[in-house]
C-alpha cells in the first residue's frame, strides 16, 4: 500500500493504462491536467525564506479547478463571506432533490440538459409552493447545490436546497412557516416529479435528447418514473445564522471525493473510506484503479455549468431589492460592509497560520524569489 496519497497520485499511478483503453468525457482532460499539476512546478511558484534562520521551501501554486480537492478551502471561504451578508434572522431548511436512478443512463449521455433540468424543476417547485396561500404565500428565498455522486463514486444525482424559513408577501411582510415544517415533503415529491418529467418531454419533443430515447422508449421511461414515488428529503430547521453558514459549507464546494478519503493504492488498487451506515461509520472501499478513475469522471460537469445557484429573493435580479424588504419586515438592520480579508487573516481563521511559521527556529517565512512554470514537470497526462 502506497501512502499518503491523494487523487493526483492516483491518476498518476493508473492513467496511462486507463487512457490507453477509454475515451474521456468532454471535458475532463482539462480536469485530469489540472489535478496533476496542482501545487507542482509545472504551475509555478514562489520561495519562502526564514527571516530568523534562512531556511527556505518552494511552494507551488494550486490549480484552482472546481473539480480538484486541493483548492476548495480558499474558494470556500471566499464565498460564504459573501454570503455572510445574505443569511436573514430566521430558521433555515435543509431539502435534497433527488433523481431516480433509471435515469442514470439519460445522464450519462445528456449531463448539461438533465442538470440544467434538475435546477429548473426544484426550483419552480418550491416557488410554486411558497407562493400558494395553503402555505406561505409569498416570495421564498433559497439556495441550489447540484451533487452527483455517492460514497462509492457511482452516480446520484441531487440537488441540496438550503431555504429561509417563511417568505415576503406582496404587501412586504414576512410569512413565517405555520406548523413548524416549510411544506409537506408529498407535495413537494408529487410537483417535483411532475415538474421534472414535464420538462424532460419538451426536451424530447424539440429533439434536445439522444437518438436513443425514441418516442417508444420515452413512454416506456416515462411510466418507469410515474411507478415510483419520489421522496424529498427534508431536515430539521438549523440555528442561527452562523449555524446556517457552516452547514453550507459542509456542501458547496465538496468535490466527488477528498484526499483524505483516500487511504493508499497499491500495484492495481485504490482503498478510500466510505460510508458504512447512516450512523457516521465507515469501511474501507478498494477498487481497480481504472474503475476509481471512470467513477470519478463520471462527476465531470460541463465547462461552464454552474452548479450553486440562487432563486427567489436571492436571485441576482432580485437580490438587493428582495432582501432590504425582508430585512424591513423582520425588522433586523441591514449588514455591515463588506470587508476584504488579508491572506494572514485569512490564514489565521482557517487555522493554517502555523504553515507560516519556520519548524526549525519558529521565525516567519517571507517571500523571497519567484519561481516559473516549467512545462513537463508533472506526470503524463491527456493531451
Amino acid at each position: 500500500m502506497r501512502s499518503p496519497a491523494g487523487l493526483a497520485e492516483v491518476l498518476s499511478a493508473f492513467g496511462p493504462a486507463y487512457l490507453a483503453s477509454h475515451e474521456l468525457p468532454r471535458g475532463a482532460a482539462k480536469v485530469w491536467r489540472a489535478i496533476l499539476a496542482c501545487r507542482t512546478a509545472a504551475l509555478g511558484g514562489h520561495v519562502e525564506s526564514c527571516t530568523d534562520c534562512g531556511t527556505s521551501r518552494h511552494v507551488y501554486h494550486s490549480c484552482r479547478n472546481r473539480h480538484c480537492p486541493r483548492c476548495q478551502t480558499r474558494a470556500k471561504e471566499r464565498w460564504l463571506a459573501a454570503r455572510r451578508r445574505e443569511v436573514l434572522l430566521v430558521p433555515y431548511f435543509h431539502l435534497v432533490f433527488t433523481l431516480p436512478h433509471a435515469l442514470n443512463g439519460l445522464i450519462g449521455a445528456a449531463p448539461r440538459r438533465l442538470y440544467e433540468n434538475l435546477f429548473a424543476a426544484a426550483s419552480a417547485t418550491l416557488i410554486e409552493l411558497a407562493a400558494s396561500p395553503r402555505h406561505l404565500g409569498g416570495m421564498p428565498a433559497f439556495s441550489l447545490v447540484l451533487h452527483t455522486w455517492k460514497q462509492d463514486l457511482g452516480r446520484h444525482v441531487h440537488v441540496h436546497a438550503l431555504v429561509a424559513g417563511g417568505a415576503l408577501s406582496d404587501t412586504g411582510e414576512w410569512i413565517s412557516p405555520k406548523k413548524g415544517f416549510l411544506f409537506p415533503v408529498r407535495a413537494l415529491s408529487k410537483v417535483f416529479r411532475g415538474k421534472f418529467i414535464a420538462g424532460l418531454d419538451d426536451l424530447c419533443r424539440l429533439g434536445h435528447l439522444p437518438d436513443f430515447l425514441n418516442p417508444l422508449a420515452w413512454q416506456n421511461l416515462k411510466q418507469d418514473l410515474y411507478a415510483h414515488d419520489w421522496v424529498v428529503y427534508a431536515k430539521q430547521p438549523l440555528g442561527g445564522p452562523q449555524a446556517v453558514l457552516d452547514y453550507l459549507g459542509r456542501y458547496t464546494h465538496r468535490v466527488a471525493i477528498s484526499n483524505e478519503r483516500i487511504v493508499g493504492i497499491t500495484h492495481d488498487q485504490v482503498a478510500f473510506r466510505v460510508r458504512a451506515d447512516s450512523g457516521g461509520k465507515k469501511r474501507v472501499l478498494r477498487l481497480a484503479g481504472s474503475e476509481f478513475i471512470a467513477r470519478f469522471l463520471l462527476h465531470v460537469l460541463p465547462s461552464g455549468f454552474k452548479r450553486i445557484r440562487h432563486y427567489g429573493l436571492l436571485s441576482p435580479a432580485r437580490k438587493k431589492v428582495g432582501l432590504a424588504a425582508a430585512r424591513s419586515a423582520l425588522a433586523v438592520p441591514p449588514p455591515e460592509p463588506a470587508i476584504i480579508e488579508s491572506v494572514t487573516a485569512f490564514l489565521h481563521r482557517v487555522a493554517r497560520f502555523a504553515s507560516m511559521c519556520c519548524p526549525h527556529c519558529g521565525g516567519q517565512f517571507r517571500v523571497t524569489a519567484t519561481l516559473l512554470p516549467q512545462r513537463g514537470a508533472t506526470a503524463r497526462g491527456p493531451p
